[in-house]
């Protein structure tokens, strides 16, 4: 009965971030979606400027993430989150009386920083609440619920701004994640490993990064400027092509793809290795990019997404837990914000380089170059990381 408890993956706890993580990605994707367009519509706005308003958001977050690993560890996990959520919650709320864009360039980099803080904490706390031989398909379905906001966020975010207004959106939003902040509270973390070194705030490079986790996150690093090629442009292109009547329904292809396969995967990581899941996830992701680049019609473009969202839900989730199951137990805030510091970072530089490329070359040029980068993870997740060992316990 014990082995049975000790390898359970959806607890009361786990459940509880789960919901806690979709609501803070809610707020995350529908204001990216929302925002410029009350920016431009609202704020009298150049499109330009109104990218901004993602820029500053991601560059504040990128800036905080190698400290936050550090800042777990000293203040505790769920103190730091729970205050995050607070700190999320209020700049959500001030979106309703701050409007010269200047001082709303600023919310939004506020609210990168406790973003940042907060994505670090609850997929520490994911990590820690998974059971050791279950990491696989724990933080799998952890990042389901990202997922889910991606969907989600960007649909009701569209729906009310069409229906009611821009302060009903603000309104919602800032109700959801109250409600998240609420179930973060319940989390019970009073088993969990306390770090040896808890109340001592100091910024060496071992506490602002995992080295053992820094091979993985490069790759990841490699894999997010691929998917900034999806994240920052599908929706110009889809323009471009005649396709927007079915750009929302790629995203809602990419993610069924990504939530349908995941219990696979993940069990697949578990008892076979990362390599089963990483090497498929990497060819397939590659595959939907090249037919996005050559796509002439809405079959072919909601066939990309199966693709797209299998390989690039594969890899990502399957690099996180490896770069978490790189190190010691007591490290996995370090390895956490060593990830998604080189994700983020891998995602602003796509956003960049890509959009260069687009300009000088077109879009199909775009996701020909992410297909050829992930080509090139392929050979470099093979020479490098494909050694890499995990703990193996038999399931009973």
């Amino acid at each position: 009965m014990q082995q049975v408890e000790n390898t359970k993956i959806w607890t009361k706890r786990f459940m509880s971030l789960f919901l806690t993580n979709i609501s803070v990605f809610f707020v995350f994707y529908g204001l990216v979606t929302t925002l410029p367009l009350y920016a431009i519509g609202e704020l009298h706005q150049t499109d330009k400027e109104a990218g901004l308003l993602l820029s500053v958001f991601l560059l504040s977050a990128i800036i905080v993430r190698p400290f936050s690993g550090k800042l777990l560890d000293v203040f505790g996990k769920k103190k730091l989150l729970v205050i995050s959520i607070v700190g999320y919650f209020l700049c959500t709320v001030l979106y309703l009386f701050i409007h010269p864009f200047g001082l709303l360039l600023g919310l939004r980099f506020i609210q990168g920083i406790f973003f940042s803080i907060i994505t670090t904490a609850a997929g520490s706390l994911a990590a820690d609440i998974v059971p050791a031989n279950r990491k696989g398909a724990g933080l799998g379905y952890f990042t389901m619920s990202t997922n889910l906001a991606v969907v989600i966020g960007p649909f009701i975010g569209l729906l009310l701004i069409q229906y009611s207004s821009f302060n009903v959106l603000f309104i919602v939003m800032s109700i959801c994640i109250l409600a998240g902040g609420t179930l973060a509270v319940t989390v019970n973390t009073d088993d969990l490993p306390k770090p040896a070194y808890q109340g001592k705030l100091t910024f060496k490079f071992d506490d602002l990064l995992e080295r053992k986790a820094l091979p993985v996150a490069a790759i990841a690093s490699l894999v997010a400027f691929s998917y900034a090629s999806v994240l920052s442009f599908l929706s110009v292109y889809a323009q471009q092509k005649d396709l927007m009547a079915v750009a929302s329904l790629f995203y809602a292809v990419f993610a069924a793809a990504m939530l349908i396969t995941r219990p696979y995967t993940g069990k697949l990581y578990d008892t076979r290795g990362p390599q089963f899941v990483i090497i498929p996830g990497i060819i397939s992701f590659a595959i939907g990019l090249v037919m996005l680049a050559f796509v002439s019609g809405p079959a072919l473009f909601l066939f990309a997404a199966i693709f797209v969202g299998f390989g690039y839900g594969a890899v990502t989730t399957s690099l996180q837990a490896l770069a978490v199951q790189s190190t010691a137990h007591t490290r996995s805030g370090y390895a956490t914000a060593t990830y998604f510091t080189m994700f983020d970072l891998g995602i602003a530089l796509g956003s960049y380089i890509l959009g260069i490329v687009a300009v000088k070359a077109g879009y199909a040029a775009v996701y020909l170059t992410g297909a050829g980068l992930l080509i090139v993870v392929f050979f470099i997740y093979l020479a490098r990381l494909a050694k890499i060992k995990t703990k193996k316990v038999v399931h009973v």
